[in-house]
């Protein structure tokens, strides 16, 4: 570009950005300048920003004052059990259900323990939603493809993240196995590429469905496509995470991993049937905290399952006080819970320890953060982001609690030799889901659980799956 070209161009610039105006809200240089002014940093500020640029900001907002040593006693704590470990995958539900699991047949034989293949089940869940995408797709297949439940579909095909009750369906039709018959692979521990190559597999198909439908094709003719489709799902998982076995032999392990008894041949069914006994579709309830919606009373996520013939994600709301007290009868009777929480707030990881005045974000950056737990919900600022094991409580005199700990599944390095500590006030604000037998609930809130569900979206900010 020419000098004299360059200088006519500068100068237009300049006369444009000098008479430039904002439309309605926009930031306009008078409301920059009265912003600029009022928080000119001043030279403590310069220090901290120093200070911030250079360090987590966590380690700088860290509560010294609450900082003190863990008490790690509990007067009530069920057994110990192994630590498991995630990895890179979503798939906290799954450990965490599989803990209740092997810690219930653990507590029936009292001598013989098991961990089951998160692998196994993963394989079906992931299958399972695939046939849940395409078979949603074909249902909306004349919806137009803007539609919110096509969208629904389409915006997700498939993920690692879920919740109890996907636990409870997958358990049931496809059984169990143990860790030793089909360990992790890479992509079960490492989720998130082939998790991205099967979604863009998948909704390529569902495109293909919805064509399929909007020219009238046969409802066999369908099935048939769809079959197909699931077939190159199933190939992708097999190579993935590896082929389920139809069948294997195992002997029971004791609590010091020596096996005990006869070899015996299973199919992952009959596996099912001797560890875990019944079916659990029937013998729990799932309690939620959701202090925006009236409490006593049964909600169900619309369309927010895991297998195409299993159930919805439905759950009682209850206040706090309720829960615990369902939590404290099955920890006193031995029993753990799967749980879920928002381990993004107030967390200190390095000690594995939940509590509301761990950090002083105010006071670092000279503001307040007070929204409570409703708000938090409605805002999309806080939710149900990771599902644990709570195995203990620790009661006062009185009889209340006062800190509850957690098995997590991030590895025996993290936290508290692999679990995690809350504070009670900690536990009331953060904790969002429990699912408990029915032997420990109490009748009044049997009948609420039984009572016809108020349907809600999974768009809710509440109902991201626990991953």
């Amino acid at each position: 570009m020419r000098k004299q070209t360059f200088m006519v161009a500068l100068a237009m610039s300049v006369a444009l950005q000098a008479n430039a105006q904002t439309k309605g809200g926009g930031i306009s240089a008078e409301m920059l300048g009265k912003i600029q002014k009022e928080q000119r940093l001043t030279a403590a500020d310069n220090a901290l920003a120093n200070a911030i640029a250079a360090n987590a900001i966590d380690n700088l907002a860290k509560n010294r004052k609450a900082a003190v040593a863990i008490d790690t006693h509990f007067s009530i704590e069920t057994p110990k059990q192994t630590i498991t470990d995630q990895k890179s995958s979503g798939r906290c539900w799954m450990f965490s259900g599989m803990n209740v699991l092997r810690s219930n047949f653990a507590k029936r034989t009292d001598s013989l323990r098991v961990e089951y293949s998160q692998a196994y089940l993963f394989f079906y869940d992931q299958l399972e939603k695939a046939n849940l995408f395409l078979q949603g797709v074909i249902d909306t297949g004349k919806k137009p493809i803007d539609d919110h439940s096509v969208q629904f579909f389409f915006k997700n095909p498939i993920s690692d993240g879920g919740t109890f009750c996907g636990v409870a369906d997958l358990t049931e039709k496809y059984g169990l196995v143990p860790k030793q018959v089909m360990p992790e692979s890479f992509s079960s521990d490492n989720t998130a590429k082939a998790s991205r190559l099967i979604s863009s597999r998948l909704r390529e198909d569902g495109l293909k469905l919805r064509k399929l439908v909007a020219e009238g094709k046969k409802a066999s003719d369908i099935e048939k496509a769809k079959t197909e489709m699931l077939g190159t799902v199933y190939r992708m998982l097999a190579l993935t995470i590896g082929e389920p076995p139809a069948q294997f032999t195992y002997a029971h392990l004791d609590k010091d991993g020596k096996a005990v008894g006869e070899t015996k041949t299973y199919t992952p069914q009959e596996f099912y049937k001797e560890t875990v006994g019944e079916p659990l579709n029937g013998t729990f309830i799932m309690a939620m905290n959701d202090p925006r919606r009236p409490y006593y009373k049964t909600y169900e996520v619309e369309l927010d399952r895991h297998t195409y013939d299993g159930h919805n994600w439905k759950y009682v709301n209850l206040p706090m006080d309720d829960i615990e007290k369902m939590a404290i009868a099955s920890l006193k009777d031995g029993c753990k819970l799967y749980s879920s929480y928002d381990v993004a707030k107030m967390l200190d990881r390095q000690r594995g320890y939940g509590d509301t005045e761990n950090f002083d974000y105010g006071s670092l950056f000279g503001t307040t953060f007070g929204m409570d737990k409703a708000d938090r919900i409605s805002t999309f600022d806080s939710g149900s982001t990771h599902a644990m094991t709570l195995t203990a409580v620790d009661l006062d005199a009185s009889g209340k609690a006062t800190k509850w700990k957690v098995e997590n599944s991030w590895g025996t390095a993290w936290g508290e030799k692999g679990c995690m500590i809350m504070s009670d006030r900690w536990f009331r604000e953060y904790m969002f889901r429990l699912v408990v037998d029915k032997k420990y609930v109490p009748e009044n809130i049997l009948k609420v659980s039984e009572m016809k569900p108020v349907m809600v979206t999974p768009d809710d900010p509440l109902f991201a799956e626990d991953i």
